[in-house]
């Protein structure tokens, strides 16, 4: 082996790998996965000389965050000591979410009536809980609102191209006895309706 500096050079490697253990090698099992998998963006390298040859070898960028990021979440947390790092990546984001379920639990002012505070206890379980329409709905009166938006806009792609629907909608607004009778309304029942039918 002593003829051949480099081959001894690695073997001494592969055997100082081996004795590291597992740790080691789920380490290296990372770095290849992203190695193989995405390109990072941030890149950090240094130069090595083997046996008077001058190489450059990169090293994975690898970030770890230490942070209660949970809020007032009502799953039981370890205590720190007791806690273990584990891979987040843009794959399984959503399912850390969901098992850490970060939540919030406060009350804001009630801008809406002008007066008041308006109670907010929100649980994320994906990045698509932070959207505003999501928001909305978990809060009781932007939820109203934003139910009364969205029939709204049905109701204006309902009367997209009907001929006259603008002018009966203006008619029905411009007439509070009008639009009194149709609110109070109303559709039967199933049991009404069963009824009707059996006669």
């Amino acid at each position: 082996m002593e003829q051949f500096p480099r081959l001894a050079h690695l073997a001494a490697q592969a055997r100082r790998g081996r004795e590291q253990g597992s740790e080691h090698m789920a380490i290296k099992s990372g770095q290849r996965f992203i190695r193989e998998n995405r390109k990072p963006r941030v890149h950090i390298e240094y130069e090595v000389e083997t046996y008077g040859a001058r190489q450059k070898v990169e090293l994975p960028f690898v970030m770890g965050v230490i942070s209660d990021l949970s809020g007032k979440s009502l799953k039981d947390k370890k205590a720190a000591e007791s806690r273990e790092f584990i891979d987040v990546d843009m794959d399984n984001f959503d399912q850390r979410m969901e098992a850490v379920a970060p939540r919030v639990a406060f009350a804001v002012d009630n801008t809406l009536a002008g007066d008041g505070k308006i109670a907010v206890d929100m649980t994320f379980n994906s990045m698509n809980d932070f959207s505003p329409g999501e928001i909305a709905r978990k809060i009781e009166p932007l939820s109203k609102l934003l139910e009364a938006r969205t029939q709204l806009e049905d109701l204006l792609s309902y009367m997209d191209g009907k001929h006259g629907a603008q002018d009966l909608l203006d008619k029905v607004l411009q007439d509070p006895a009008l639009l009194q009778a149709i609110s109070a309304a109303r559709k039967p029942t199933d049991a009404s309706a069963t009824d009707q039918n059996g006669d």
